[in-house]
């Protein structure tokens, strides 16, 4: 009953108010680690480049780019995760829990740990690096670092700076509407984001190309996977007895999941297909459930691609999903590929995986072009390449 009276009460506070409140409260829970031994940290690295990343480790990728970097000469790389309940478990090289982000003598730690030991940092989505300290984003920490002599830089992932009015006018399918409680929250996010960046005037990536669009100046960073575990546990494309599709809700409105599903179980109830939609599994699970699928429906609504379709392709699962002819023009020009994914929309879905199954010879050709697309982009090489002109910058500690 506390938690639900403190809850209501911040929701009517104005929002410097509210977020204070929450960092006392934060505070007041982490006493009992007060005395407590502190996480241990990593080890100073003696490279001449050392580099910190996160700390949200979105989908893994502050893991995946701190070992793509890791390749480069002379270049040490930490991935850091705030980690909390609920979320898929992610590698990372470092983490804590929430109450120990909150926890004033951890903070400490952290804040010594990462001005004493790296040169250069990137800050994942503005989030707080040194702890809940109360600020609504990583401006002081980045302040501190730079004061430093750190190399600092920023990265995207996708909502943390997607603009919904901005992708609304593009995207016909776009899952954002005014007045709708995620949409604003997401809008008053973006822009204030989009203001820091400005004024913070530090290199910029993104992981994905469509947040070209929000952040023009910004670097494509390419998500990194290590694709054997998903060659590995591919099987043969359609062995089962009917047609295996498969679909993770990971945000269910962001990737039209309530289209997907009205959609599938039509034609599973039709007899078509076998319809697995896939929840609770933990990432190191899914290389084996969607190895064991025929065709992967990402997402309807946002135009792009990321994580999800890379490992599925990766599978050499054939993979259908709403990327638009915008990003599928801008990886042709910046890398010179062609996306191997299925291009389809809400209207659409049900014809295209009906197509795929009376065609299977054009869909399994289809599909292993993923396995080569993702080599190429999306094994880590290539994200090590764009990191390197930020990561061998004169200016280092």
């Amino acid at each position: 009953m506390g938690d639900t009276t403190t809850m209501t009460i911040r929701e009517h506070l104005p929002a410097p108010l509210a977020r204070t409140a929450g960092a006392v409260r934060r505070r007041l829970r982490g006493l009992r680690y007060s005395f407590a031994q502190l996480p241990a940290f990593p080890p100073a690295a003696a490279t001449p480049v050392r580099m910190w990343v996160g700390p949200t480790n979105s989908a893994g990728q502050g893991h995946a780019w701190a070992q793509a970097a890791q390749t480069l000469p002379d270049v040490d790389a930490v991935s850091f995760t705030l980690q909390r309940k609920g979320q898929f478990e992610f590698k990372n090289d470092y983490g804590v829990p929430l109450a120990w982000f909150g926890q004033t003598r951890w903070q400490r730690a952290q804040q010594q740990h990462v001005l004493s030991n790296y040169t250069h940092v990137m800050v994942e989505s503005l989030r707080p690096v040194f702890g809940s300290r109360g600020y609504a984003d990583a401006t002081p920490d980045i302040e501190a670092m730079l004061a430093k002599g750190i190399n600092v830089s920023l990265l995207f992932h996708g909502s943390d700076i997607r603009l919904p009015s901005r992708h609304a006018k593009r995207e016909q399918w776009s899952p954002f509407t005014p007045g709708d409680e995620l949409t604003e929250r997401l809008e008053a996010q973006a822009r204030r984001h989009a203001e820091l960046v400005e004024s913070l005037n530090l290199p910029v990536f993104v992981s994905t190309v469509d947040l070209l669009d929000d952040v023009p100046n910004a670097q494509w960073l390419p998500v990194a996977i290590d694709p054997a575990p998903w060659q590995q546990a591919a099987r043969p494309l359609f062995g089962h007895d009917k047609p295996v599709v498969a679909h993770v809700p990971s945000n269910a409105k962001l990737k039209g999941t309530a289209e997907i599903d009205t959609v599938l179980s039509a034609l599973q109830e039709s007899g078509q297909i076998e319809y697995r939609r896939i929840t609770g599994v933990p990432h190191s699970g899914m290389p084996a459930v969607i190895g064991d699928a025929d065709i992967v429906v990402d997402q309807l609504r946002i135009g792009l691609y990321g994580v999800a379709a890379a490992e599925a392709l990766a599978a050499g699962r054939i993979v259908v999903s709403y990327v638009g002819d915008g990003v599928r023009e801008r990886v042709r020009s910046l890398a010179g590929r062609e996306v191997p994914i299925v291009e389809a929309d809400p209207d659409t879905l049900g014809e295209v995986v009906s197509g795929l199954i009376a065609d299977r010879d054009a869909a399994a050709e289809r599909a292993a072009a993923g396995p080569g697309f993702v080599t190429d982009l999306h094994d880590g090489r290539r994200s090590a390449e764009v990191l390197k002109t930020w990561l061998t910058l004169k200016e280092t500690l």
